[in-house]
């Protein structure tokens, strides 16, 4: 039976809004799921940022993580280490990976290409769900994930702006993008 990875990432930010090229990942969540949104198996690190040590108070207000939680998180090779290994045992399985938007992959790529990692993610397609909802839906603009699931007739389900939680919720509007 195919599955499909659904990752989202938590980023360091100010309340203005910082562009992509100054935020680091602090908090990888990846479920692989079923066709059908069956969670097999997830993964869940704090990731430690290099530039911006300090999460600044929006960031930890948003996010809920606290600075004791990324003090002692490892580095960003550490962790994606630790999640390709995690990734190779289900890679037979999988037709591709999904976020909520193309967000968290650009995040992605630039950590890769910054701290020169390679990832198998490179090897298999992307799909932004954010997206393929949209067009399931004909919706005339993409919505936020909580907006998605409630036309879904879903609840978010545990606490929003936390990498693993935000993927598992992604993860529920998959089968209606591919089925539809």
């Amino acid at each position: 039976m195919p599955h499909w990875l659904v990752i989202d990432l938590e980023a360091t930010t100010d309340d203005g809004g910082w562009p992509l090229e100054e935020m680091e990942v602090i908090e990888i969540g990846a479920s692989v799921v079923t066709r059908a949104g069956r969670e097999v198996d997830h993964f869940q690190r704090f990731i430690r940022p290099q530039r911006r040590p300090l999460l600044t108070p929006f960031c930890r207000q948003l996010t809920r993580i606290t600075q004791a939680k990324i003090d002692a998180a490892a580095s960003m090779p550490l962790v994606w280490e630790q999640f390709e290994r995690w990734l190779g045992q289900h890679l037979p399985k999988l037709e591709g990976w999904a976020s909520w938007g193309d967000y968290d992959r650009k995040q992605l790529e630039q950590e890769w290409q910054h701290k020169q990692l390679h990832s198998a993610l490179q090897q298999l397609p992307h799909m932004n769900l954010k997206q393929q909802f949209a067009r399931a839906r004909q919706l005339k603009q993409p919505l936020g994930l909580n907006s998605a699931l409630q036309l879904a007739g879903m609840q978010f389900n545990g606490q929003q702006h936390r990498a693993l939680e935000d993927a598992r919720n992604t993860a529920r509007l998959l089968p209606l993008v591919l089925k539809g």
